[in-house]
């Protein structure tokens, strides 16, 4: 039961570690980072299984259900700051038609204090877009307004308790 401090959640911040699956010849290796990056909002952590519907000679009382494929939303990262260049480049090794690799993108919700809340991992993601904000002298703008990154797995976990 909670004691009433955990929930809702509110002032959230997002960062956002971009790493490189390692390979060896015998055995997956470990995660080497990238790049980090922080970002105001995200969305589209999503995932949508299509049912598939079986209808049976005798079965008056609706059709079964299976399971049919599942599908990952394109996840959405805005208004956000890398203190890199590498997710521009990472970007243009797509749109040029290069070989990019594939990252495993692990977003950490952090709260108020600082506190890691807990995450979510993209598995083999990739941009698909990427928007810098409007050139306007008089605003303050960040360096990153939109990127878009479709991937092929979502897993959830508790975040490791760390300061920002």
């Amino acid at each position: 039961m909670s004691n009433g401090n955990d929930y809702p959640l509110s002032g959230f911040r997002f960062q956002v570690d971009f790493k490189e699956q390692m390979l060896t010849n015998e055995t997956e290796g470990g995660e080497v980072l990238l790049c980090s990056g922080a970002f105001s909002e995200c969305s589209g952590l999503e995932v949508t299984m299509e049912p598939k519907t079986i209808k049976e000679g005798g079965r008056n009382w609706g059709a079964a259900q299976r399971m049919g494929a599942v599908n990952f939303g394109t996840v959405v990262l805005k208004r956000g700051l890398a203190r890199t260049s590498d997710l521009w480049a990472w970007f243009s090794l797509v749109g040029e038609g290069a070989y990019a690799q594939r990252l495993n993108v692990t977003i950490t919700l952090f709260d108020q204090s600082g506190q890691g809340v807990f995450s979510w991992t993209l598995l083999k993601a990739m941009p698909v877009k990427f928007k810098a904000p409007d050139l306007n002298a008089s605003n303050s703008e960040v360096a990153i307004e939109e990127l878009h990154l479709v991937h092929e797995g979502l897993s959830r976990a508790t975040a490791a308790v760390r300061q920002v």
